[in-house]
């Protein structure tokens, strides 16, 4: 009986620590302010932004980690399902950081091996905020996911949203940080 009890509260101890690091597991950007920018909007569609992925910092990854995936999604696209405007996938376990346009996959600022796939624009890479004319603020999600796998197995043209499935099956933990951007009727 003894030693059961020293068995579970080992695993106590374990399981509550995972969870307190988890917990501890932060996002944050030195470019977003709450409101995305106009560097941050796409360029195309009727926008006419900078189109340039933020730059994006994390720490207190979970005990287990073997690499991260970022992904910026806008869950208020009225196209019934959202839309996705970033998956990058594949970062090693020691990165803790995204440098400003990494979301360019031509720009060579992405760290190695990482791997950037399609997204609902219908190319790889980062395509910023851009909301219908007039339909208020749309919320965009940055979230960065602590993975159990070193890579995830993709090419660069699988769908975002097959790619986020097997990024929250593979997850140890993640981190969000929000921003908004709303088009006025009449902006560009």
């Amino acid at each position: 009986m003894k030693t059961y009890l020293i068995i579970l509260s080992i695993f106590s101890l374990f399981f509550t620590t995972s969870i307190v690091n988890a917990q501890n597991f932060t996002l944050k950007s030195a470019e977003l302010k709450g409101q995305l920018t106009e560097k941050q909007v796409f360029n195309g569609f009727g926008c006419s932004g900078e189109n340039i992925s933020p730059q994006l910092s994390w720490k207190n990854a979970p005990e287990g980690t073997k690499s991260f995936a970022v992904t910026v999604y806008d869950p208020d696209a009225p196209t019934g399902s959202g839309w996705w405007h970033w998956v990058i996938l594949n970062i090693p376990y020691n990165v803790n950081e995204l440098k400003s346009n990494a979301g360019d996959p031509t720009s060579g600022i992405a760290p190695k091996g990482t791997i950037q796939t399609r997204t609902d624009f219908g190319k790889a890479g980062f395509g910023g905020a851009c909301p219908p004319r007039g339909h208020g603020y749309h919320k965009y999600e940055f979230t960065v996911y602590a993975l159990k796998k070193e890579k995830l197995n993709f090419t660069s043209n699988i769908p975002a949203a097959q790619v986020n499935y097997m990024i929250k099956a593979n997850s140890l933990a993640q981190a969000t940080l929000v921003a908004y951007y709303k088009r006025d009727r009449s902006s560009k």
